[in-house]
């Protein structure tokens, strides 16, 4: 199930706002910006789908192994931004753009922007960038301080002595801005130079190709040759583009898997990922250009019929999906999308079937169990909303930051008659969504519904006294 729910590292879409968007994000983490999951990637775009989401879990496994991270749990979250970016920002997740998902022709150009991405957490960046931020901001302040001392001496003085003082003041107040700025930039223009340089051995560990990763950063380099001669390379985060090119290619076409390919079972894999996001995102007269009729390959196929769903065909879209199915009769994923356009148009009890066979082919995919269980609740039988509880329960559990498992959690506990545990599932929704008033206000009913001291009055009583972790820094 594709679904949206309502800072960066590799490549800006101007150089000239990078500089500025890496000192407000770095300020941001200094400043104690809350780590709860949910106020970490409040406000961005997300996209939840099962199938790209374990397609990228295998892109990045043998990476974080080799690289030392795989019992860290990493998490790949994927943006609603046509911009070809990726970016860590807590150390815990790697970023990256519904872009470079479509615009990465091979699994191996995508690879190699998570390599890059893994060099930066094996090494540390952000913690090492909090701490060189705030060394950087400590030396500022100390001359600001004495800048300021100038200016106010020159304010009170007379004549053109006074003057002069105050100029120089003002003068002494901009002056560690600058200093902060080309400090940090460069600074993380070595950390970008050395994931790069991790990214390249990760990939060869693994027996994989940096050719991938040669590419895109050539192609971002030939994109940018004209503006070159007017930047100023003290003024970027990231080395320039060719400096940074010819490193690499240097570095990347010693590794002895230099002209492997990827496995076609994989790259089909990743065209029908790039054919999905085309689908649902894309304009349907987009979609037939990129994906015409005469295409009959399975991506195309795939793009095209969910192009039908999604503007009002269903019937035709049923058919396609479900010569996908024969073609295919082991994809969850089609499955999944028939599902899901049942659901959507109406026609819950006919989506249960697909679903609950798409749930039974891959079990871990939390996404679908709560579209099978959005299915159930939808039919509006309490039959239905009990089966849909324990699917939701298990779905809130494994991911407690899910703002649809806790509202479908909260129709299903509605209709069986459980106003207090349908008020507190209303209430954890609201939390997630980072609307803490309507949470309390929820949670606080809650608690007049539940036995005082019971589980549920408990986990209600949490939410009503709970503050954030930046609450008290003002």
């Amino acid at each position: 199930m594709l679904g949206s729910q309502s800072p960066p590292r590799l490549w800006p879409r101007t150089l000239a706002s990078r500089a500025v968007a890496v000192l407000t994000a770095a300020s941001m983490v200094a400043a104690g910006t809350p780590t709860r999951a949910q106020e970490v990637i409040r406000g961005l775009p997300i996209i939840r789908d099962a199938e790209i989401e374990q397609l990228l879990k295998d892109y990045t496994a043998p990476i974080l192994k080799v690289a030392g991270l795989s019992h860290q749990n990493i998490q790949i979250v994927i943006i609603n931004d046509r911009s070809f970016n990726a970016f860590v920002a807590d150390g815990r997740r790697i970023f990256v753009n519904v872009g470079a998902l479509t615009q990465a022709k091979t699994p191996n150009e995508l690879i190699g922007v998570f390599a890059h991405e893994t060099g930066h957490l094996a090494g540390g960046h952000l913690a090492r960038m909090r701490e060189e931020l705030a060394r950087a901001e400590t030396s500022a302040i100390i001359a600001m301080l004495a800048g300021l001392g100038a200016a106010v001496a020159g304010a009170t003085s007379r004549g053109t002595a006074g003057d002069n003082a105050g100029q120089l003041g003002m003068a002494a107040l901009t002056a560690p801005q600058s200093v902060l700025v080309h400090t940090l930039l460069s600074y993380q223009r070595a950390q970008e130079e050395q994931a790069d340089k991790a990214g390249v051995k990760f990939l060869t560990e693994t027996g994989q190709s940096p050719k991938g990763m040669y590419d895109t950063f050539k192609r971002f380099a030939d994109e940018t040759i004209y503006q070159t001669p007017y930047i100023d390379p003290y003024l970027q985060s990231h080395p320039m583009p060719q400096e940074r090119v010819n490193a690499l290619e240097q570095l990347a076409k010693t590794s002895p898997y230099w002209e492997k390919k990827d496995p076609p079972a994989l790259q089909l894999r990743h065209d029908l990922m790039r054919a999905k996001l085309s689908g649902f995102i894309d304009r349907p007269d987009t979609v037939a250009r990129r994906y015409p009729a005469a295409d009959t390959s399975l991506a195309a196929r795939y793009a095209r019929a969910i192009a039908a769903y999604r503007h009002s065909d269903l019937h035709g879209a049923v058919l396609q999906i479900d010569a996908l199915t024969q073609s295919d009769p082991g994809n969850p994923y089609f499955l999944e999308l028939k599902g899901q356009a049942l659901v959507e148009n109406g026609r819950a009890a006919e989506a249960i079937p697909p679903l609950r066979r798409a749930a039974e082919l891959v079990p871990n995919a939390t996404p679908i169990r709560v579209l099978l269980a959005q299915a159930l609740v939808a039919t509006k039988d309490p039959k239905a909303a009990a089966e849909a509880i324990p699917l939701l329960r298990v779905a809130v559990t494994r991911e407690p930051d899910m703002p649809d498992g806790y509202n479908q959690l909260a129709l299903a506990y509605g209709q069986r008659g459980d106003y207090a545990e349908a008020d507190l599932a209303s209430a954890q929704a609201a939390l997630a969504n980072g609307d803490l008033k309507t949470a309390r206000e929820l949670a606080a009913r809650a608690k007049t519904r539940f036995t005082t001291g019971s589980p549920g009055w408990v986990r209600a009583d949490d939410i009503v006294t709970f503050k954030p972790a930046n609450a008290n820094r003002f």
